[in-house]
């Protein structure tokens, strides 16, 4: 038992040493050092599609962080908005790239989109 407590502390202690020289973006899942990835809407996405992400989104997950007055409200535009809306349902979903397709309008990125006061790693 002894042998597997250390085994587990120099794994942690890898991963953190990693996550130094990969700004931050490494985390610890069932054991493994894993990327941290986020979903964002594709830049190129009409309206119409990100409206409809938004809606969908936020009828699975709690989106009340991007409400007027909310740290994610700024700055107040769809892609802005649906970008919020998109990860918060795919990190709710356990961050499956199927997950972060939305009919082909999502990206997922390996550098944090969080800016100010909004944090986009909800976990």
């Amino acid at each position: 038992m002894a042998k597997v407590a250390h085994s587990l502390n120099i794994l942690f202690l890898f991963a953190l040493l990693l996550s130094f020289g990969s700004g931050g973006n490494l985390r610890l899942v069932n054991g493994q050092c894993v990327q941290k990835t986020w979903c964002v809407a594709k830049p190129s996405s009409d309206e119409a599609t990100l409206l409809a992400n938004i809606n969908y989104a936020c009828s699975q997950v709690d989106c009340r962080i991007m409400q007027r007055g909310c740290p994610c409200f700024s700055p107040d535009n769809l892609i802005n908005h649906a970008s919020i809306a998109m990860n918060l349902y795919y990190q709710s979903r356990g961050r499956n790239r199927w997950n972060c397709d939305f009919k082909n309008s999502a990206l997922i990125v390996t550098t944090d989109p969080s800016y100010g006061n909004c944090i986009y790693d909800f976990d």
